[in-house]
């Protein structure tokens, strides 16, 4: 049986690993071995942090709301619970931009909450 080297389909796999690990530091982007090894963990940490993403901004969200209702003697789930009572479906992203950046709706939004509380 005759020798094979296997020459183009090795030297395309290192290439395509080599061209994912352009940037990395040192011998990552320079030998192959390496790079595999930094190539494949890059994956996991882009896999694992499009979820987490997710969960940082629901958590930034949650701070801005919470600072903004207690400006109006509320706290973050007394808010909340307000909102639910009173039938206002807003979700969270738009509220921590209400409270950001349009002060006098949020306002209006936790006078409302509060009234459901207290009735």
């Amino acid at each position: 049986m005759a020798r094979v080297k296997g020459g183009f389909v090795r030297a395309r796999r290192r290439k395509r690993i080599l061209k994912l690990a352009k940037g990395y530091f040192g011998s990552k982007h320079r030998l192959f071995k390496t790079a595999k090894e930094q190539v494949m963990k890059s994956l996991l940490y882009a896999y694992r942090d499009r979820r987490q993403v997710k969960r940082d901004f629901r958590r930034l969200w949650i701070v801005r709301i919470n600072a903004a209702a207690r400006l109006n003697g509320l706290s973050y789930n007394k808010f909340m619970y307000g909102l639910k009572l009173a039938g206002i479906e807003v979700n969270r992203k738009i509220l921590a931009d209400l409270a950001v950046n349009d002060i006098s709706a949020f306002n209006s939004l936790a006078g409302v909450a509060k009234q459901k509380i207290n009735a």
